[in-house]
């Protein structure tokens, strides 16, 4: 008689695959950039603008919310305050009454008569005194043929829709659709809050960083927590260790204390020692552009007499419209430093 082995092999049953599918999201989560892992989700964690915030609160609350216009420069949380105050209205009918468009890429006149318009059309089950949102992110990139269908829309579907409309400048909105909007406007945030923020998120990731480190963050974001987010995390994958050093390769700018430095020399009046600064960054392959925003930053928080700061701006602001202008020389650069040194040493300028 023939002995039969029996190999024990695991059936595949229900356990394996939930445990496979409980990994999957926890996977997922994990690389997530840390501007979507670490996003939002309450009023509570939104930084900056707390007056803005508290207002959209308190529409929150009643329930019956006008169409918005939130403006703001990028990075300040405009589209993230957007999705909060849609969570909080609708709750579990978020995704099927919550229409999401980016109208720097959806600009036409045919998404507005197609996707908006037939969304406004549809109908949902909401709670009593909530409406469908339609989220327009970017929408001062529209085309004015757009904005205009945009306005007959808002008007027709009003009992039923409200629209939340995000956008960097509110005067490229035109004034029809202003007047049908509650407008908020939205500030950059300040470098204590940037500096709060990653300082949470260094802990949570386990970052090694130095003082010096954050403060280059802080420094290169100027007031846009996406762009801190995004440099933190950067740094910190490229190099291991957030440090001033790594910072500024990871940005590729021209390092502060040599601007730093460059106008040191200028405030003394030794042009020659702030032209080898800008001489070195100009062989460094840095554009015009790069080094005249870098001087701009560097020179409004140097602590120095107001009254020449502001001769120094100034001046800086009229070398950055001639570089705008196509003027982006390395002798332009050096007409800088000489009204700087000129206005350093008392002289008029003609």
């Amino acid at each position: 008689m023939e002995s039969i082995e029996l190999i024990d092999e695991p059936m595949p049953g229900p356990s394996t695959s939930n445990y496979q599918n409980e990994e999957q999201p926890i996977k997922k989560h994990c690389n997530l950039p840390w501007i979507e892992k670490y996003r939002p989700q309450t009023f509570q964690e939104i930084m900056g603008n707390e007056d803005t915030i508290t207002r959209l609160s308190i529409f929150s609350k009643q329930g019956n919310v006008p169409n918005i216009i939130i403006a703001g420069p990028p990075g300040v949380g405009k589209t993230t305050t957007i999705l909060c105050l849609a969570k909080i209205l609708l709750g579990p009918a978020f995704k099927e009454a919550v229409l999401e468009l980016n109208a720097s890429n959806d600009r036409g006149i045919d998404i507005v008569r197609n996707k908006v318009k037939m969304f406004a059309q549809q109908k949902v089950t909401l709670p009593p005194g909530r409406h469908k949102i339609i989220i327009l992110d970017e929408v001062d990139s529209m085309t004015d043929g757009a904005q205009q269908a945009l306005r007959r829309t808002m008007e027709k579907y009003s009992n039923t829709t409200r629209f939340a409309l995000a956008c960097n400048y509110s005067e490229k909105v035109i004034e029809a659709i202003q007047s049908r909007c509650a407008i908020l406007r939205y500030s950059r945030l300040s470098d204590a809050q940037i500096m709060a923020r990653i300082l949470h998120i260094c802990e949570k990731e386990n970052v090694n960083y130095t003082q010096d480190g954050l403060e280059a963050i802080v420094f290169t974001a100027q007031g846009d927590m996406r762009q801190a987010l995004n440099n933190l995390q950067s740094t910190h994958n490229g190099f291991g260790e957030v440090n001033s050093e790594n910072v500024f390769k990871v940005c590729d700018e021209p390092h502060p204390m040599l601007i730093k430095d460059m106008l040191q020399h200028c405030i003394e009046g030794d042009i020659r020692k702030a032209y080898k600064v800008v001489e070195l960054l100009w062989n460094l392959g840095y554009a015009a552009e790069d080094i005249i925003k870098n001087i701009f930053k560097v020179c409004k928080n140097m602590d120095m007499e107001e009254g020449l700061k502001l001769e120094f701006i100034k001046e800086i602001g009229l070398t950055h419209q001639r570089v705008v202008d196509g003027l982006c020389s390395l002798m332009q650069m050096s007409g800088l430093l000489a009204r700087m040194c000129k206005v350093a040493k008392g002289g008029n300028l003609i």
